[in-house]
């Protein structure tokens, strides 16, 4: 398991959200849930936020199959 610290879910993944909206996020189970890794600090599962973004291409993708379904007929 690789850990991705706060800094790294923007430049590597680029998921640009303030702490406090990635907080609103996970409190709603919108988001992987960190993993308190010492004081202070914490680091998400690279695999569960790949997962997420993956969901989030499958959803969009998906509404653009049906938009373009809609066009077609």
């Amino acid at each position: 398991m690789r850990l991705v610290s706060f800094g790294e879910l923007k430049t590597l993944k680029g998921i640009g959200y303030s702490r406090v909206h990635l907080n609103r996020l996970v409190q709603a189970g919108a988001f992987p849930a960190p993993i308190p890794v010492g004081c202070n600090r914490v680091g998400w599962d690279e695999e569960e936020v790949d997962g997420w973004l993956e969901a989030k291409k499958a959803k969009r993708d998906a509404k653009r199959q049906e938009a373009d379904h809609a066009t077609a007929a």
